[in-house]
């Protein structure tokens, strides 16, 4: 039950509710216990009208009263009850609100390498699966637990009233259950646990499948895929099967035992009315009503038993979340000045989760409204360097400022507020054009998003569509080709209008004509705004102030297009390497 102390703030907040859901199920308990007290009457009334004690007309009065107070009693305690659920029900709702909104907001805070070493599906299947077994612990669980204590306790005591020697012997097959849950809930919390961890990796196969369905449709292996699928479904299955069989056990032991009960009820209460020890028959009837009245809710005892066991194992998966530190934090309360000189000084980087050191003692400064390319080959850490500048990761030794203040030393949220960054891998959500592009800026007008997409050189595009910038796009923007995908993603850096301008390859996928007008654009907007770009190509790296070249995590050369045209290099070569295939140099 650790696990689920996570909880606890949760009840605590949601204290007035759950107060007045317990009085409630007392007060409405009280009311159903009058039926069998009445029950109970009504035997003794027939048993007096038989032996002829009392008249025709006191039988019929105390025969009419008896009834209509079951009657009352009966529609009271259903309509407390219903307000039971609706109480503690509504409670397990709120926690469930809370509880995927912590988990979301935890997720969004985690660090990139969090992202590296989990698969998607596992963190889809925590804030939603994992989530919704725990709330059946903060709901019916919870709400059976409460009604089953009242039931029992006030049942006990009025059993106890009526005949002392007769409770004692119904109760007897208690223990006798109590031992059998706990064996079979230590049982349920083992496998409910590898459960979960098999929802997990179906939710992540499928996930990744429909992600990159295209390629599994291009490459003809649905038959392949399938079968994974099928192998891996099986898995769940026999877990699942596995987990049922145990849980299987608790009706059938319950009904056995309630009927027991019943029998002894029934024997020992027939032997004390014969012996004279019990007064009337009615005795009997009400013990009978008592015990299949606790019939339902310690069959409960194991259902509960077993969604609290299901609810520990999903919370503790949470929790292994919900404990991680974010491994960049933010360290300044206050807003912070983002505008000035980049400098890098000997700075080095290693990927955690691959060991790989991308940079190597590399030193550069970036003046501020200056433009500056970084080339080199691939894995040579030009993304890495974005990816600094915007605090991706935290730099393992040497130094990283901006206007003289270290990175580490400024608002996270006012670095990446300052910085438009436009990926290697252009990213758009599933929503209309239009709200892609203002994703930078939620505040734009109409107006703002069109002359960004004429910038970016994509309004053309745009337009054509049969809704224009109301045009839904499918999951990680499918209705677009990738140049169209990449010139979006540019307009969204374009019309948040930042001081620091990051792009990361982001023209690979237009062809050159477009490239030259999309670049005139971007240098007419980033002729006051410290521009880094990323590219394979020199025609994008042509007119910058400064070009750095990379190889292997270090700078191999530095300076201006044509200063290194003119040197021996990589860039040298790679500029009359394109030059004979064609590309737009000049």
């Amino acid at each position: 039950m650790k696990a689920l102390q996570h909880l606890n703030k949760y009840f605590y907040k949601y204290k007035t509710y759950l107060i007045i859901g317990v009085i409630i199920t007392i007060v409405a308990r009280i009311f159903l216990l009058y039926t069998p007290r009445y029950v109970k009457k009504i035997f003794i009334v027939v048993e007096k009208g038989l032996d002829g004690a009392i008249s025709n007309e006191v039988f019929k009065a105390e025969l009419i009263e008896a009834i209509l107070y079951i009657i009352v009693s009966a529609l009271i305690g259903a309509f407390l009850t219903f307000f039971m659920r609706q109480t503690i029900i509504n409670v397990s709702r709120y926690i469930e609100f809370d509880l995927k909104n912590e988990v979301f907001s935890q997720y969004q805070n985690l660090s990139l390498n969090f992202y590296k070493k989990n698969r998607t599906g596992d963190l889809m299947n925590r804030i939603s699966e994992d989530v919704s077994r725990v709330r059946m612990y903060v709901g019916p669980a919870l709400m059976y637990s409460i009604n089953t204590v009242t039931l029992f306790i006030i049942v006990i005591i009025y059993m106890v009233n009526a005949s002392p020697k007769l409770t004692l012997y119904t109760i007897v097959p208690l223990p006798i259950l109590s031992v059998i849950i706990y064996k079979l809930s230590k049982e349920i919390h083992r496998r409910s646990t590898v459960v979960q961890q098999y929802l997990s990796k179906l939710s992540t196969y499928t996930q990744e499948t429909f992600s990159g369905i295209s390629v599994i449709k291009a490459y003809s292996i649905e038959p392949l895929t399938n079968k994974n699928f099928h192998t891996l479904a099986l898995e769940s299955k026999e877990k699942q099967i596995s987990l049922t069989r145990v849980q299987a056990w608790f009706f059938p032991m319950m009904i056995l035992l309630i009927g027991t009960s019943n029998l002894l009820v029934i024997y020992i209460g027939g032997l004390q009315y014969i012996n004279g020890e019990i007064g009337s028959l009615g005795t009997i009837a009400e013990f009978i009503i008592y015990v299949n009245m606790l019939t339902w809710p310690v069959a409960t005892v194991g259902w509960v038993t077993s969604i609290v066991q299901q609810a520990e194992a999903s919370q503790q998966r949470i929790n292994e979340f919900l404990k991680l530190e974010p491994e960049i934090k933010n360290t300044v309360d206050h807003p912070t000045e983002v505008d000035g000189d980049i400098v890098f000084d000997k700075v080095s980087f290693t990927y955690d989760d691959t060991n790989i050191q991308a940079l190597k003692q590399i030193s550069f400064t970036i003046k501020k409204g200056e433009t500056v390319a970084i080339l080199g080959k691939t894995g040579s850490g030009k993304s890495t360097i974005l990816d600094l500048i915007s605090r991706l990761y935290d730099i393992h030794s040497g130094t990283i400022t901006i206007n003289g203040t270290p990175i580490d030393q400024l608002n996270l949220t006012s670095l990446r507020n300052a910085i438009g960054y436009v990926p290697q891998d252009a990213f758009l959500f599933s929503d209309t054009i239009k709200n892609n592009i203002k994703f930078g800026n939620q505040d734009a007008t109409d107006d703002d998003v069109i002359r960004a997409a004429k910038q970016a050189y994509v309004h053309k595009n745009i337009v054509k569509f049969q809704k224009g910038y109301d045009t839904v796009l499918g999951e990680r923007g499918i209705t677009l080709s990738g140049g169209q995908k990449q010139r979006v993603s540019i307009a969204r850096a374009i019309i948040k209008s930042p001081k620091i301008l990051l792009f990361d390859d982001c023209l690979s996928a237009v062809d050159t004509e477009t490239e030259e007008k999309i670049l005139k654009n971007l240098n007419e907007i980033s002729s006051n705004k410290t521009t880094v770009i990323v590219s394979h190509r020199v025609s994008s790296v042509k007119n910058a102030n400064k070009i750095i070249v990379l190889d292997n995590g270090a700078i191999v050369q530095e300076g201006t297009h044509d200063q290194l045209i003119n040197r021996e290099g990589y860039y040298k070569h790679l500029y009359l390497k394109q030059l004979s295939e064609g590309e737009s140099l000049k």
